[in-house]
């Protein structure tokens, strides 16, 4: 089992920006690919960000590429995302997921392991 924990969420301006932070705990090896989701209210969990196991391989939305960085540390089991440019549309319930692969992957329905969520809110 792997244990998930975002943090850094929060209110901010649009055009600010925010740095989310996800640990891993428990059963944890380097040998998972890891992903970032967004939820907003009334519309379906979209992978954002997403990266493998190698972290060769990186994965952006079209709406966020360019604004939004993911970085994924082995050593310490830990995945980050540094937005930048925030608008209101990324308002959302921000998740963390690994997947029990080396490859990278984008479904929801790949993912095995999921934290609680942390809330980004962008005013404008």
């Amino acid at each position: 089992q792997v244990q998930l924990r975002e943090s850094g969420g929060g209110l901010v301006q649009a055009g600010g920006s925010l740095r989310l932070s996800c640990a891993a705990s428990g059963s944890t090896s380097v040998h998972y690919s890891m992903g970032w989701f967004r939820q907003a209210p009334g519309r379906e969990r979209e992978c954002v960000a997403a990266v493998s196991e190698n972290r060769i391989w990186r994965y952006y939305a079209d709406s966020v590429k360019a604004r939004f960085t993911l970085y994924k540390d082995n050593t310490r089991n830990t995945v980050s995302l540094q937005m930048t440019s925030l608008t209101p549309e990324d308002t959302a319930v921000y998740y963390c997921a690994a997947a029990a692969r080396s490859s990278l992957t984008t479904s929801i329905h790949d993912y095995d392991w999921w934290g609680q969520g942390t809330q980004v809110t962008v005013s404008s």
